[in-house]
């Protein structure tokens, strides 16, 4: 395998243009000699682990020296926080106070294995959100980064994780309609992707037609592909109930592919359920990716003449925007944060059922320059609004801002 250079900070210029660039430059050298440290529940699966991937060496190239720590847990503790993070989502679910022990326990034992000595911590979402217990001992400013939709939690579950919340110096969320009220200061900054990374870059046709062979995949046929953890929120289930909608008027294949993550314990459970639905028909092709398969992911995005998200509850839904810079029409459910990309009849269209996206399907395989345009203007978006610089330029700004409290305009 031919190894790739990892893309340098410089090589952003021509993607995001030099104004952009330069702006971000400038803000870095504001910050310069300052310590960060990003705390989160897994280094591989999901979207967190992948920004921070790229995240963290590129603030580091800027001058803004960043480290990465990921919790290491147990079972038994990451059980606990799948039942926290279904009831964030608004599932009703029993935290018995047993259950909130070994949350109690397992995040003060893994705590004591961090040095917080850094001027901003950041935590990634409810998993160590209790590592907080740690601040009275540390002179940095601690920010809780919520990845995940909590605007309509079960209210039992919630209520136990706020007192922690509350501790922080801020909070951000990826839009302000995944927030709660809070008595600290909240930031919005959406996710973003990385447009240089092997998940994202061009890829040669020959290899994409090489992966096709291998998977037997017809590329003369239509490819339905939704790339996602194999999740209940992800609802696999449903999207073959679209698909087999679709086929009843339309030729097409599917692609159901994804992995789990090492802090989900649930894609053991769905896994064997996706393949028994997928079993009677050779036109469902089930891919189980293991980690680090950027350059699967990539191939498979841009092979599909449309991408879906169809899930029942979403974050903010990377696959959306990776699919979109590929210029993939995306059909996806009206959940999260997928409508701040998916404009409807725009960037994509947004569904709120089984039938409504299979109609949608069938609308889009029947008028392919309406699907084009929809991609092309899905690219120009992400553009502007979702790439990885950008993303840079917001934790910079939450920096600054932390750094001069009360005030309106600051002069850097």
């Amino acid at each position: 395998m031919v190894s790739r250079v990892v893309p340098s900070f410089e090589d952003y210029r021509e993607v995001v243009g030099i104004p952009v660039w330069e702006m971000i430059q400038n803000i870095a050298r504001a910050l310069s000699g300052l310590k960060i440290i990003m705390v989160n529940s897994t280094a591989v699966g999901g979207g967190v682990a992948e920004i921070l991937q790229r995240l963290v060496p590129l603030l580091n190239e800027i001058g803004i020296a960043t480290t990465w720590e990921v919790m290491r847990g147990e079972e038994e503790f990451f059980k606990v926080t799948k039942i926290i993070h279904n009831a964030l989502h608004g599932k009703t679910e029993e935290l018995t106070p047993q259950m909130q022990e070994t949350y109690r326990f397992y995040t003060e034992k893994i705590c004591l294995r961090i040095k917080f000595e850094d001027d901003f911590v950041f935590i990634h979402d409810p998993q160590p959100a209790g590592f907080i217990q740690a601040k009275k001992d540390s002179r940095a400013k601690w920010i809780w980064r919520c990845h995940i939709d909590v605007s309509t939690p079960y209210r039992p579950v919630w209520e136990f994780l706020r007192p922690y919340v509350m501790q922080y110096d801020a909070s951000i969320f990826s839009a302000p309609s995944f927030a709660q009220q809070l008595p600290i200061p909240q930031y919005m900054i959406a996710p973003s992707i990385d447009p240089l990374s092997e998940k994202n870059r061009e890829v040669p046709l020959k290899q994409i037609e090489q992966f096709l062979e291998k998977n037997k995949l017809d590329p003369q046929r239509p490819i339905l592909t939704q790339i996602s953890r194999f999740d209940k929120l992800k609802d696999p289930l449903g999207v073959i109930k679209t698909y087999q909608l679709v086929k009843k008027s339309e030729v097409c294949q599917l692609v159901l592919a994804g992995g789990g993550a090492t802090d989900d314990p649930e894609s053991a459970e769905i896994i064997p359920r996706v393949y028994e639905a997928a079993a009677d028909d050779r036109d469902i092709h089930v891919i189980e990716l293991p980690p680090y398969s950027d350059l699967e992911v990539n191939i498979l995005q841009r092979a599909s003449t449309i991408v879906l998200q169809k899930s029942l509850k979403e974050g903010f839904a990377l696959t959306v925007t990776e699919a979109l810079w590929k210029k993939k029409p995306v059909v996806a459910s009206a959940v999260g944060g997928i409508p701040l990309q998916v404009i409807h009849n725009y960037t994509g269209l947004l569904v709120h059922s089984i039938e409504g996206a299979a109609l949608k399907i069938i609308y889009l395989l029947k008028n392919p320059q309406i699907a084009k345009r929809l991609g092309e203007n899905g690219r120009e978006h992400v553009r502007h609004n979702f790439l990885i610089t950008r993303h840079i330029r917001d934790y910079l700004m939450v920096l600054i801002a932390l750094q001069h409290p009360g005030q309106k305009i600051i002069h850097l």
